[in-house]
């Protein structure tokens, strides 16, 4: 390896050194293992494992231990690149070269996904998501376009080791879904999908149009933190319920068929619907629904202000052309477009496949910088 090969390494990885460095006083990870100790000593107590809080403590336990094991991982990646670097110059093993390029790669990459992670300070950031999906003008496109989607944010979870739920759904009614509702569990789930809250805009040639003509269509997102059924801040008086019951949808067997599990309550002050009907009973299909009602009405709540639902929805706008977010064009061109912050990616089919996080780290870092102009 020539000198000047291994003077761009030696710089490279002391500017990635410098990055780690001050991302992990900003995540404050001598904090984080400091208060890790403190808990987990509170585990250790008698009588922990019958309180209320135990659930909750040993989550937050898990939460902190994966953000100081990453920055531990990063720290030793550095070391382990350095010693090749090393070995490389003084044995004139170009064989490693690669390696080590791929390395640095990847030190820089989880680095700046690291350093995103400090832009979700919301109260409600760390909760897992609940994700609906509704279809807007464009008929059976529409609907299609809604399936479309659903598919994306679920290989984005598989892409960041979520876990993913279908809770709710209604079929096309020739193809595709009219609406969906789906959980997914990993941290700062909402945190991170909270930028794909508004109307998703779709512009293809339609299968399902014989002349092969352009068609554009339309769905909506709307994205809610989960919140636990047992939240003591969310209060919900019975007489505030209307409860229906009803048969699930599509294909299930016979248990589905002949009998009404699925579940659907209306707040009544409010007017906030949800359903469920994806359990294997009436009863849990209930306490899923009453978990996605209580995390409607969180920040509500929390606003004391329980008749703008628009606190928690975001902006609600028609799921119709001129108030879209994002363009997904498959033609003339491929072309992902945020309309917010201008992040582009003209591989649609990645995008489609789950690559979204550049539209997400986007949104984050205007929000971020909105704020700091208002501050």
């Amino acid at each position: 390896m020539d000198i000047t090969t291994f003077d761009e390494y030696r710089r490279s990885l002391g500017e990635l050194k410098e990055k780690l460095t001050a991302l992990k006083k900003t995540l404050d990870i001598a904090g984080k293992a400091s208060e890790i100790s403190k808990l987990e000593e509170q585990t250790a107590a008698d009588g922990f494992w019958e309180s209320e809080d135990s659930t909750a403590t040993l989550k937050k336990i898990s939460s902190l231990k994966a953000v100081v094991a990453k920055a531990d991982e990063l720290a030793e990646l550095i070391d382990d690149t350095a010693t090749l670097i090393e070995f490389a110059y003084e044995e004139s093993d170009e064989s490693v070269s690669e390696e080590i390029s791929e390395n640095l790669d990847k030190i820089d990459t989880t680095i700046e996904n690291e350093s995103l992670m400090t832009l979700l300070s919301g109260e409600y950031d760390q909760n897992n998501a609940i994700l609906t999906l509704h279809s807007g003008a464009g008929g059976t496109e529409a609907c299609d376009w809604v399936e479309m989607l659903y598919r994306m944010y679920m290989r984005w979870a598989d892409r960041r080791g979520f876990a993913h739920k279908t809770l709710d759904f209604l079929d096309g009614e020739e193809a595709g879904l009219k609406s969906v509702t789906m959980l997914i569990e990993g941290d700062y789930a909402y945190g991170w999908l909270k930028s794909e809250m508004g109307v998703h805009r779709l512009v293809r040639v339609s299968p399902f149009d014989s002349g092969g003509r352009r068609h554009t269509s339309f769905a909506s997102c709307e994205v809610m933190p989960e919140i636990e059924e047992d939240d003591k801040k969310i209060d919900i008086p019975s007489e505030d319920l209307k409860v229906d019951t009803y048969r699930s949808s599509g294909a299930g067997g016979q248990h589905v068929n002949k009998t009404e599990s699925a579940i659907r309550i209306t707040h009544i002050p409010t007017g906030v619907v949800v359903a469920c009907q994806t359990e294997r009973s009436q009863m849990q299909n209930r306490a899923t629904a009453m978990k996605m009602l209580k995390s409607k009405l969180a920040e509500i709540k929390e606003r004391e202000n329980l008749e703008k639902i628009s606190d928690i929805k975001g902006v609600q706008k028609d799921i119709a052309w001129g108030s879209q977010i994002r363009s997904y064009v498959f033609m003339p061109y491929t072309l992902a477009k945020d309309h917010r912050t201008g992040a582009e990616n003209g591989n649609i089919n990645a995008v489609m496949d789950g690559d979204i996080e550049k539209f997400m780290a986007s949104y984050l870092t205007m929000k971020a910088r909105e704020n700091e102009e208002r501050s």
